[in-house]
């Protein structure tokens, strides 16, 4: 019918929703849905962006909460535990969200939303405030996590499966930058003898600033509204949850080191709060800038290969943390810890291209072709990358609650450590079984099948 047509794409003001979108069509995506898309992801990016500075904040106040805040080294991490995860547990109706709402409605209320964690801490900052104060206040925060699942299923319906690696990898990495930069805002402030409600007063108007323009500039799509039956079919999935496994140990640890980091060089080395500042922003941005990478060797090479040995390389590096840890080796821990980070990065950008390409896969093993299969993957991929984002998060809380256990248990966090080595080396089994193995009785069982052409393969999702 209209489907190679390029008229009618959305126009760039006016109405909001583009009723016809087709990425796979390249005369289509060239002539006019490759700008739109761009548009989109730019201005999710910043929503993104935002969120992610809130739902972190936690892991700045509490450098700035000394002892007249009455509160122990394991208050803190409870603290961060929690608003972690509620950032998870919120991704999930966030991914409903952009079905229900569409993306462009939903960026606008979600980046709105951000104001409510972000005053409440404005009013309670202060020496005297209650540990169930903080706690409460905290959890709040934890809204600023969905915004990453409501962007990365939005964004991913707006580029074809060709771009999806790129695109998502630079959403996401975007949106995780602002991990780092409120970490730098805080080094600023701290180092300037500022107190912490002078950076939750610099987010106030950076969050209307975002919802106004993804109001003026977003745009919704008619193609993924009111399917909530596709979240249902997503959960049906085994992929759905093996991907998120294997997003917890990525994503997972993104998310818990970068709560985690400066604590743990508070209450092992010995750092300040300024001496802490001054290196827990560095892995979070060099993750974060390299998480599109990720994306772009999985579009090249094959995502599930790029995840494998990225798990290798998170076990090595994360032995080297242990040695330092029990050598108390502040230079070396440093290093690795950055390294980690660095590697988590390149491992959420290349097990978010895995997702729209196993559903893509298994669309064409079913026997569908061009758009209708195309259609099919999109549906399934965006639904599931909510749960798995939402599954994957739920990282950060395991880490930041080993991280209390083991400091209570041992006053290091070298036990922990060590549970997050051999939680990588699990990933790398299951990456391997499920996404690389090629067992020759299951191709010769399927061969019968010859004309759907059976013998499905994930090596290059």
């Amino acid at each position: 019918m209209t489907a190679a047509s390029p008229a009618p794409a959305p126009p760039s003001r006016g109405g909001r929703w583009i009723q016809h979108w087709d990425p796979e069509d390249e005369t289509f995506w060239n002539a006019t849905g490759e700008k739109v898309a761009r548009r989109n992801l730019l201005f999710s990016v910043l929503s993104e962006h935002i969120g992610f500075s809130v739902w972190t904040m936690w892991s700045v106040l509490v450098l700035f909460m000394g002892p007249e805040y009455g509160l122990t080294p394991a208050d803190k991490f409870l603290l961060t535990s929690m608003v972690t995860l509620v950032g998870a547990v919120v991704r999930i109706p966030y991914t409903f969200a952009v079905a229900v709402f569409g993306g462009r409605n939903w960026t606008v209320i979600s980046a709105g939303l951000l104001l409510v964690p972000t005053v409440a801490a404005f009013t309670v900052m202060e020496p005297g405030t209650s540990f169930s104060t903080f706690l409460l206040v905290g959890l709040l925060a934890g809204i600023g996590g969905g915004n990453f699942a409501s962007s990365m299923t939005n964004i991913n319906a707006f580029f074809p499966l060709r771009k999806k690696g790129w695109a998502l990898g630079l959403n996401a990495g975007g949106g995780n930058i602002g991990v780092p930069v409120i970490q730098l805002a805080a080094l600023a402030i701290i180092g300037a003898s500022g107190g912490p409600r002078v950076l939750l007063g610099l987010y106030i108007p950076l969050i209307v600033v975002a919802a106004v323009l993804a109001a003026l500039y977003m745009d919704n799509l008619a193609s993924v509204r009111n399917d909530t039956g596709a979240a249902r079919d997503a959960a049906k999935d085994p992929h759905t949850w093996i991907m998120s496994f294997l997003y917890i140990g990525t994503f997972g640890s993104f998310i818990g080191y970068s709560f985690a980091f400066g604590q743990v060089l508070q209450n092992q080395f010995g750092r300040t709060p300024l001496q802490a500042a001054y290196v827990t922003f560095i892995g979070p941005l060099l993750g974060s800038l390299i998480r599109p990478v990720g994306g772009w060797l999985a579009d090249r090479y094959g995502g599930s290969r790029i995840t494998l040995w990225n798990f290798v390389a998170m076990g090595a590096a994360t032995a080297v943390l242990i040695a330092a840890s029990m050598r108390e080796s502040l230079v070396l821990f440093t290093v690795a810890f950055v390294v980690l980070f660095v590697l988590t990065g390149l491992g959420n950008g290349s097990t978010y291209k895995m997702i729209p390409g196993i559903f893509q896969a298994k669309a064409l093993a079913r026997g569908l072709r061009g758009e209708e299969a195309a259609a099919h993957g999109r549906r399934l991929s965006g639904a599931a990358m909510g749960l798995i984002g939402a599954v994957g998060a739920l990282g950060g809380v395991g880490i930041n609650l080993a991280f209390r256990q083991s400091f209570l248990s041992h006053g290091s966090g070298t036990g922990a450590f060590v549970a997050f080595l051999a939680c990588y080396a699990v990933c790398f089994v299951v990456t391997w079984a499920v996404y690389l193995r090629r067992p020759a009785a299951r191709a010769t069982a399927t061969s019968t099948a010859s004309e759907e052409k059976p013998q499905l393969t994930y090596a290059e999702v």
